[in-house]
């Protein structure tokens, strides 16, 4: 039996949105890209989304088109800000995660170390499937493939 999976996932910069493209390719599913309804952009942004991350506030976002209560799995994308999930996603989880059969992680950062996957477990009350850090610099380079399609075999042995 196959299972239903849509990725969601949120991006500041275009990253995290690279790889969720990627990953929903492979995995040939839905996706739904978290629209923030505050303006990120430049340095200012920035500043904003370490801040809101660092006192875990939660930004209105735009409503989603994907029921996640109708997909089996629900696979979520972060951006590492200040050491955790970006305040989007944050959002997006404490306003759905009643609606997740079953989840996986994955987030893009510039650091080498976050409790990230710890802090999206404990908000949408779910243990992940699977979880995949990817830093930064390597998925610029695109040099992520391997470490993805590592993440994408996990999933696929759920189907």
């Amino acid at each position: 039996m196959k299972i239903k999976v849509l990725v969601v996932f949120y991006s500041r910069t275009g990253t995290t949105k690279r790889v969720a493209e990627a990953l929903t390719a492979s995995l040939n599913c839905d996706s739904e890209e978290i629209i923030d309804a505050e303006n990120r952009r430049g340095f200012f942004g920035f500043l904003k989304s370490g801040y809101e991350a660092a006192v875990k506030k939660c930004p209105p976002i735009k409503e989603v088109e994907k029921d996640p209560s109708l997909y089996d799995l629900v696979v979520i994308g972060t951006p590492v800000w200040d050491g955790t999930m970006a305040s989007p996603v944050r959002t997006y989880l404490m306003k759905y995660k009643d609606r997740f059969k079953s989840v996986a992680f994955f987030c893009t950062m510039s650091g080498s170390r976050s409790n990230v996957f710890a802090e999206m477990e404990s908000v949408c009350e779910k243990k992940p499937q699977a979880q995949c850090m990817l830093q930064r610099a390597i998925v610029e380079q695109n040099k992520y493939a391997d470490k993805l399609e590592q993440f994408v075999n996990t999933l696929k042995m759920m189907k």
